[in-house]
This record gives structure tokens, C-alpha cells and sequence, in this order.
């Protein structure tokens, strides 16, 4: 249960008042897309036995396909004044506790050796730093949210930016 348990519903857009102090998208890295176009390569081989049109179509329907589903799964960060939205989740403000960066071996632990099984994750192979936050909501049984980040300092000077 990553939302805050208030009465009042929180939105997921941010309202015109509340100023976006940080935003970001976890776009896929190119190698992914290297990938994507390996497998739907594929479609090639596959195909070819019956005509190489079809093998062609067949990967650049395939291409379509995983481009669509990378595009539309890509999570995005948003900290408002007054909401924190990571991927699906939002969370008010007054609930996000200290937020802390991890880098290499560290962002590693915290999503193995160290994570807790309650936390909310947000989190993309592709991308190696992470922050955790901490969840004060006394009725929300998440400890933290883990969250990929490019950007982990800008996110964590956002967080605690009031």
C-alpha cells in the first residue's frame, strides 16, 4: 500500500499550484534498444523460410511492439511541493521521511542483500544508482520506497528541499 492512507484523495498529476521541483524519466539506455532490435531481428530467421517480406515485416512488426511496450512502461519521478509520485505511486510530503543515495556496490545491497520485503520498488536494471525513502505515515505498513534515479544527489537535495 504505497499511497498515504489520508482522508483526502491525493492526485496524480500535480495541480497547477504545486510547483514540480523535480521531474525525470527512466528511459530505457541504448543498449536496450540494441536488444530490442536483436530480438526482433529475430522475426528475420524465423520468417524467412517463407518469404524474406515476411521475415522483414515480422521484425519491424516485432520492433513496433517492444518499442511500444518500453515507451509506455518507462516510470517517471515527480516531486511537487506538496506530493512525491514515483512510477504508479504517490505519496504526500508531510510522509517522506530522509532520502539517501546509493551508488555501485551499495545500490546493489539495497536492492539485494538489504531489501525489505514491505518496501515499494521502482526500480530499472538498466539504471545502477537508487535512492531510499523513508515513509513516516504511521498507517502505511511500506518502510521505504527504492527508486532508480540517473540523477540520485539532484533527487535526494529535492526531498528534503521543503
Amino acid at each position: 500500500m504505497p499511497e498515504s492512507s489520508s482522508a483526502a484523495p491525493v492526485p496524480s498529476t500535480p495541480s497547477a499550484e504545486a510547483a514540480v521541483i523535480y521531474r525525470e524519466k527512466l528511459w530505457p539506455n541504448a543498449w536496450i534498444w540494441i536488444i530490442a532490435a536483436g530480438v526482433s531481428g529475430a522475426g528475420i530467421l524465423v520468417f524467412a523460410p517463407i518469404s524474406a517480406a515476411a521475415g522483414y515485416t515480422a521484425a519491424v512488426v516485432l520492433f513496433s511492439i517492444i518499442a511500444v511496450l518500453l515507451i509506455l512502461s518507462t516510470p517517471s519521478i515527480l516531486v511537487t511541493q506538496k506530493t512525491l509520485t514515483v512510477g504508479r505511486a504517490t505519496i504526500e510530503r508531510r510522509f517522506v521521511g530522509a532520502a539517501q543515495p546509493f551508488r555501485g556496490q551499495e545500490a546493489t545491497a539495497e536492492r539485494g542483500t538489504r531489501l525489505n520485503g514491505l518496501a515499494y520498488l521502482c526500480i530499472r536494471g538498466w539504471i545502477d544508482p537508487v535512492v531510499k525513502v523513508e515513509i513516516t505515515d504511521p498507517s502505511d505498513p511500506t518502510p521505504y520506497w527504492l527508486a532508480s534515479t540517473r540523477r540520485p544527489d539532484e533527487l535526494t537535495a529535492a526531498l528534503t528541499r521543503q
